[in-house]
């Protein structure tokens, strides 16, 4: 959307903004965990039906998909995901959690707020564009499997496959920037549970046992040798141990050990060679520790690979360019975070584009730069995470807008904006 239309859809940003903070800040004040976000649905679907959407709610259990028809023209698919996390907020702000060990610590509450405020004005600004709009807010983006609910639940036969699929998310880069790229952008995320068997003594007699936390502990170093052995320096994976849990008190040997672990890679191929590498070190340190039974080796989550349809990517970008100025829009690296945001686009064969809006004070963020200490301001999932309010929330919706208007089409031409519109 051009000239005089998308103007005066931008103009209407300030117009909303006491209203898009207002949101943002109940839903930070009350967050609610993966498949269990009812109040949060029941907000963004309110603030649909009241901007004119026809309203479908508890699609994959609590997902809502908002619908605004407005003459023929492309369908844009617009996501924000909605869910919390089991994280006792220490940011001191007014509008804290008032849910003890929950907290919006990975910005979906901005994303909800974002998306309710962009949906709100392009409803507003219907005389401008045709086509159609689709709004979803999504559950359990955190435990991958909000996404897949609600294409199980029907998603694609009971709504309309969109030409383009678009979200973003807030992240600690200087608040008012925008990152994009074409191709990957975020990396695809395997998690396991492991558990390894070995035979319960007395501390004092280590001869009766086959001790399960030597044999965990010996595997936790031998795994850290993938990444460093197994994987090219050109090529790029992360593999963490988050948790080693084995026995009750000193003087006990235990009969058996877990280890939690997450993988992260950004190719297919390096993927797999990781994924098989676990499989091998682990039933190799059971068999040379003598374990009485070969190890368990159970999936907790999986996220694919997050790929940015190049064509769209330049469609986005140079639509954020020409809003913002260029000095406002970065090209960025894949990061090495994971979203389950790529399902819609990939299972619905349809191009997707993400991007990431900064949330940190910019003036913080230089000072942490020049001191060198970037890594130590709070990061998504850090109990001190606080996105600054302003400009945060403007650009957010101004990047919905902005992506959106990409491919709606204009009121004057929509008759040929049907075979131009989609997917490129």
């Amino acid at each position: 959307m051009t000239g005089g239309r998308g103007e005066s859809i931008f103009d209407g940003v300030g117009r909303i903004l006491d209203a898009v903070e207002a949101l943002y800040k109940d839903v930070h004040r009350h967050p609610e965990l993966s498949m269990r976000e009812e109040r949060t649905a029941a907000l963004a679907a309110d603030r649909l039906n009241a901007a004119g959407f026809d309203v479908t709610t508890g699609v994959g259990t609590t997902g809502v998909v908002g619908l605004l028809q407005n003459g023929d023209g492309p369908t844009v698919m617009l996501r924000a995901d909605m869910d919390a996390l089991p994280v006792q907020e220490q940011t001191g702000l007014d509008y804290a959690s008032t849910t003890d060990g929950v907290m919006h610590a990975c910005g979906h509450d901005m994303h909800v707020a974002w998306l309710a405020g962009a949906a709100a004005l392009l409803a507003g600004a219907r005389d401008g564009w045709r086509g159609t709009l689709m709004a979803v807010f999504q559950p359990a983006e955190e435990t991958a499997e909000g996404a897949q609910a609600m294409i199980d639940d029907g998603l694609f036969d009971r709504f309309p496959k969109p030409d383009v699929v678009l979200g973003q998310h807030v992240m600690p880069a200087p608040a008012s920037s925008i990152g994009t790229r074409s191709g990957v952008i975020t990396s695809a995320a395997d998690s396991f549970e492991i558990r390894m068997f070995g035979r319960g003594a007395h501390g004092s007699m280590p001869e009766a046992s086959i001790d399960p936390v030597v044999m965990a502990a010996a595997t936790v170093l031998r795994l850290q040798t993938i990444v460093s052995r197994e994987v090219a320096p050109a090529q790029s994976a992360v593999l963490t141990v988050g948790a080693l849990q084995a026995g009750t008190k000193e003087n006990v040997i235990p009969d058996d050990a877990v280890i939690k672990l997450n993988v992260r890679t950004f190719d297919e191929g390096v993927r797999s060679r990781v994924l098989e590498a676990i499989t091998r070190i682990v039933e190799a340190e059971a068999h040379a520790s003598g374990s009485p039974k070969p190890p368990e080796i159970t999936p907790l989550d999986r996220y694919q690979l997050v790929r940015n349809d190049p064509d769209a990517a330049v469609r986005v970008r140079t639509a954020f360019r020409t809003h913002f100025g260029a000095d406002r829009v970065v090209d960025i690296p894949p990061i090495s975070a994971s979203e389950d945001f790529g399902s819609f686009g990939s299972e619905w064969h349809a191009p997707s584009v993400f991007w990431t809006v900064g949330g940190t004070d910019p003036g913080i963020y230089r000072q942490a730069k020049d001191a060198g200490r970037l890594s130590e301001l709070p990061t998504n999932h850090n109990p001190r995470f606080a996105p600054v309010l302003h400009p945060t929330l403007e650009t957010g919706v101004e990047t919905l807008l902005a992506a959106a208007c990409a491919w709606l089409a204009p009121a004057d031409t929509d008759d040929n904006a049907a075979g131009s519109g989609g997917g490129s």
